[in-house]
């Protein structure tokens, strides 16, 4: 049993010492994600008497969570799972989808489009069901060793869900994101 444990670990030592590169540009990665969608506060008042609350106040947030595959130093695609919350309208989602993300610029810090399509998931009475659109754009910011990145952008989201989908829910968001290979 010792020697086959041994054995084992033998391997995986090796592939891993193998598999080391000085750049990364393709394989399994995974993604965390923030995101919010951010509205002016139409009873704000440049009086400083008033407390009116601040001119710029967020009303959604999005946690994601990505696991995918890097092609190239172009191209990946990867399979979200999402929790979304809209405050202003008191809605729960959960989608899943897949995403496909192209980086247009190759660059110190090369710049993204990407798209996305999938299903909100009923996972509880609280959470809508329906389909799910998003396109974005941003940017990847590089750490020292070029295997880790910060994904700073925008997305535009549209969301179908309610009677035969006819429930229609669109927001722009600013997200965060970290990227791990």
């Amino acid at each position: 049993m010792k020697s086959i444990l041994l054995y084992c670990l033998m391997f995986f030592c090796g592939l891993s010492i193998f598999a080391q590169d000085d750049i990364k540009t393709h394989g399994i990665y995974y993604k965390i994600s923030l995101a919010t969608t951010l509205t002016i506060n139409k009873d704000y008042t440049f009086d400083s008497e008033d407390d009116s609350g601040p001119l710029i106040n967020p009303s959604a947030l999005f946690v994601n969570n990505t696991v995918g595959y890097q092609f190239d130093e172009r191209s990946m695609i990867g399979f979200n799972l999402e929790y979304d919350y809209h405050s202003q309208q008191g809605l729960h989602f959960m989608p899943a989808y897949l995403n496909f993300q192209y980086h247009i610029i190759t660059s110190d810090i090369p710049f993204f489009i990407r798209g996305g399509y999938g299903r909100l998931l009923n996972v509880g009475t609280s959470f809508e069901k329906g389909t799910l659109y998003k396109v974005g754009l941003g940017a990847q910011f590089y750490d020292d060793n070029y295997k880790n990145s910060i994904h700073l952008g925008f997305d535009f989201t549209r969301k179908r869900f309610g009677f035969k989908q006819e429930d229609k829910l669109s927001s722009v968001s600013i997200f965060l994101e970290f990227m791990v290979f």
